[in-house]
């Protein structure tokens, strides 16, 4: 017989005159790190600056439990080999991923363009992919095969020259199905190193590790640390929080399956954060009737219980339009719309990282293998940032030609904003041609 699984969640309704308050408590989080985790993760950083590779091989071997003696240790030279390790039918499923997220981001591709104004003067924007980019995919807790497919994958198709990927191999186990994933998105090199000092590695530099130009994908509070401390020498995607589901239903929806999609997310980790918001209270009971029998039978269930215990919450409202404006105030990373005519709702949603439209769309397939990026902007970002794309491997650069003509047209206008903002030269700059 299962073992009951303890478990409780957050209930709000719109009603309540404490409302605001709860919300804003429930849906905050603070990115602000542990000073000490920041003290730590300086030290490894300027380690790695200072003395290159030995110190990543020392490094390596304190946290990953390794007992290497140089970098060539490190670097996985044979990783196709691995898709010989994997069962044919999970090679298949990720190569069928990969097909799927590059048709996808294939779409996105920016192309270069200009314009010709009367006088001849030409403008335009030329776009060019990055020379390089660091892909860090996290392990030891689990394998994660579709964030290399999710961050490699749009890369390769913006035309980034080289992608190398970095993951921890704790005790020396590197997962033959991420070693596979690697293979099939295209990788060109891999090292396996984790933590700050993989970070450190990809954004300095070392005598075997490239710097590269961003650093991409997710990681612990560490590497997170880490990406933060080195933007500015690097470009990096984002700083991502706890994994989130917010999910609107009608109370139509079967109940075991919205309990199953808020499992999806709070087994990531015990801060992850699924809500539930509906204007149908006999519905928000029927969901928690499915959390208590569903809970038990799952593997992850004491990950889940406590997610779902510190920040889930069933939120009860008085109509769809309420559900929309919360939707918009908690910009969730991910929104599945769980009713009767989902699109009748979409043009009012503005706020999201990704949107799941219908009661048969699960947000465990954007995670794995319906095409668009799963890399998503979580703790409210989504009112200012987009999911990952292959927009963000390509940078542009603005094209002016002036002819003569353009000169006489342009050279004044500029000199006397120049000449206003006290910046003779500049004015000058423009004078000596318009009026040559």
């Amino acid at each position: 017989m299962t073992a009951s699984v303890e478990w409780s969640i957050h209930r709000l309704d719109t009603v309540q005159k404490d409302f605001e308050k709860q919300l804003a408590a429930l849906t905050c989080w603070n990115h602000s790190n542990d000073q000490s985790v920041e003290n730590a993760v300086r030290e490894i950083i300027n380690a790695v600056r200072t003395r290159g590779d030995a110190a990543v091989v020392e490094l390596t071997n304190q946290f990953d439990g390794r007992d290497v003696a140089a970098m060539e240790d490190l670097e996985i030279s044979d990783f196709s080999s691995a898709r010989k390790e994997i069962d044919p039918s999970l090679e298949k499923a990720l190569e069928d991923a990969a097909e799927r997220i590059r048709h996808f981001h294939g779409r996105q591709l920016q192309t270069s363009w200009d314009y010709q104004e009367d006088d001849g003067t030409v403008l335009g924007q030329t776009i060019n992919a990055l020379d390089s980019v660091g892909v860090y995919v996290p392990g030891g807790k689990a394998a994660y095969p579709s964030s290399v497919l999710m961050n490699v994958i749009p890369a390769k198709v913006a035309g980034v020259r080289k992608v190398v990927m970095t993951v921890p191999a704790p005790g020396g186990r590197l997962e033959p199905v991420v070693l596979a994933a690697a293979h099939i998105a295209g990788v060109d090199k891999v090292h396996s190193i984790g933590g700050a000092q993989a970070i450190a590695a990809l954004a300095y530099g070392t005598e075997s590790v490239q710097a590269v130009d961003k650093i991409v994908g997710p990681g612990n509070l560490y590497v997170t640390t880490a990406k933060s401390l080195v933007f500015g020498t690097v470009g990096i995607d984002m700083i991502a929080g706890p994994s989130e589901i917010l999910i609107v239903c009608d109370g139509k929806t079967n109940p075991d399956w919205i309990a199953m999609d808020l499992f999806s997310q709070a087994e990531h980790d015990e801060q992850a954060q699924a809500i539930l918001i509906s204007a149908d209270n006999n519905f928000l009971e029927a969901v928690a009737t499915s959390v208590s029998r569903l809970l038990p039978q799952m593997e992850r269930r004491a990950t889940i219980g406590a997610s779902l215990s510190r920040r889930g919450a069933f939120v009860k409202v008085r109509d769809l339009d309420e559900a929309i404006d919360l939707v918009n105030r908690i910009a969730p990373e991910h929104l599945e719309l769980s009713v009767e005519n989902p699109r009748d709702l979409l043009p009012a949603v503005r706020h999201a990282g990704a949107i799941f439209l219908g009661r048969h769309t699960a947000e465990v397939l954007g995670d794995y293998c319906a095409g668009p990026n799963h890399v998503l902007p979580t703790s409210g970002t989504a009112r200012f940032f987009s999911p990952l794309g292959v927009y963000d491997f390509q940078k542009r650069s603005s094209v002016i030609e002036c002819t003569a003509a353009g000169a006489q047209r342009l050279g004044p206008m500029a000199e006397l904003l120049a000449n206003g903002e006290g910046l003779t030269a500049h004015a000058r700059s423009a004078a000596l041609r318009h009026k040559s």
